[in-house]
């Protein structure tokens, strides 16, 4: 592999691997994502004091119906890719006439859609395990007690939030896998291509989280419900 199409995978997998450390030690004070946390925690310990809980379903419900709506997509992209991938020589020369593209030898080529497939992969298994755990947060829901002290259904909603926010945070890494997945494909327009992409893709997620108008309205919202 050549020197600078290896710096470029490097500066990559250390992106991808590592955004979340990177993420808590440039957003000092909380990001989008953590406090999101505690308002789901809230969710869940309003959803056990209310005596109707249909509201709850119905958000859940589209919540699964979002995650099981990326899983299908992950599954359509990972048929393509796995198509050119093993295309083999057929594949790789009606890509090397492309303009604009610079696929390296077949190898390095294949390699590139390799690592596509791989971080596809990897968010349909955020998915999978979203849609389980979305499905435990239902029946956890529907097992909410009707009638109980006040201080045992707080407790119970506090207990249902820890299945609730792994599982947001799964589809998370999945919505997430798909910046790195572009950002990958600039790969087959040459490293230097792939490095610009893959720095671009880190900082805007970065930003996202921590400067974006959603970020600071969900940072007062989480300050409001800390003071009630």
């Amino acid at each position: 592999m050549p020197l600078l199409d290896l710096i470029a995978l490097v500066i990559f997998v250390l992106s991808w691997l590592f955004y979340e450390p990177l993420l808590k030690w440039v957003s000092v004070g909380g990001h989008l994502n953590s406090n999101m946390t505690a308002v789901r925690g809230a969710w869940m310990r309003n959803m056990a004091l209310r005596d109707n809980r249909f509201i709850d379903t119905q958000l859940m419900g589209h919540a699964l119906n979002s995650a099981s709506f990326f899983a299908s997509t992950n599954l359509i992209v990972i048929a393509g890719a796995a198509g050119v991938l093993f295309g083999g020589e057929r594949s790789y020369r009606s890509v090397v006439g492309m303009a604009l593209l610079d696929p390296g030898t077949r190898m390095l080529f294949e390699l590139k859609l390799a690592v596509i497939m791989i971080i596809i992969a990897r968010g349909l298994l955020d998915f999978i395990w979203a849609i389980r755990q979305m499905n435990y947060t239902l029946a956890a829901i529907g097992a909410a007690p009707l009638s109980a002290p006040a201080q045992d259904l707080e407790a119970y909603g506090k207990a249902v939030g820890l299945i609730l926010n792994p599982a947001l945070s799964a589809f998370n890494a999945g919505v997430r896998g798909y910046y790195f997945a572009l950002a990958c494909t600039a790969w087959l327009a040459g490293p230097l291509a792939f490095m610009v992409a893959t720095l671009g893709a880190l900082a805007l997620l970065v930003w996202r989280q921590s400067h974006a108008s959603a970020a600071k309205g969900v940072a007062q919202i989480q300050q409001i419900l800390e003071k009630g």
